[in-house]
């Protein structure tokens, strides 16, 4: 029988992925949002909004790179980050109800984004970035551990 630790990792690792996918379900709707709009005017609104220095250097590096994006760009960038809730979404949910198939799916989907998450650390060390390549990491050797011992014990974890 598979311990209660097993079946709490699985939920938390499920929780997270739906948390992220909800996350950028709300990115996609707000990139979305954005396409109707004057991205200037917009930025102009919320630098007023919260009160910020427009002349600040994060301010006027943030215009720098928003006035050059394209609405093309904004609705594949949009796309993008829907077809990653909807994968977050999947995960989640696969891992809570305890499908096999999910444990598969996140591991793949897991170990394929490493080699971004490593260049990104490479590129430019935070700790926000150390703590996601740290927490996927764990979540993978996680599962790889579990599907490899529900295996070898004849399928007693997922279905």
């Amino acid at each position: 029988m598979e311990s209660t630790g097993g079946r709490l990792g699985y939920r938390l690792i499920g929780a997270l992925k739906l948390a992220t996918g909800l996350l950028l379900a709300a990115a996609g709707f707000g990139i979305f949002k954005l396409m109707k709009t004057d991205l200037g005017t917009t930025l102009d609104h919320v630098v007023r909004r919260l009160h910020l220095d427009p002349d600040g250097w994060v301010v006027q590096e943030v215009a720098a790179r928003v006035t050059g994006i394209k609405r093309s760009q904004l609705m594949a960038i949009g796309a993008g980050t829907f077809f990653y809730a909807f994968l977050g979404f999947l995960e989640g949910t696969g891992l809570i109800l305890r499908k096999r198939w999910a444990s598969y799916l996140t591991i793949v989907i897991t170990a394929s984004l490493l080699p971004f998450e490593g260049y990104e650390l490479a590129r430019k060390l935070t700790w926000v970035r150390l703590a996601v390549l740290a927490v996927n990491l764990a979540i993978l050797a996680y599962l790889v551990v579990m599907v490899r011992r529900e295996v070898r014990g004849g399928g007693a974890g997922p279905s």
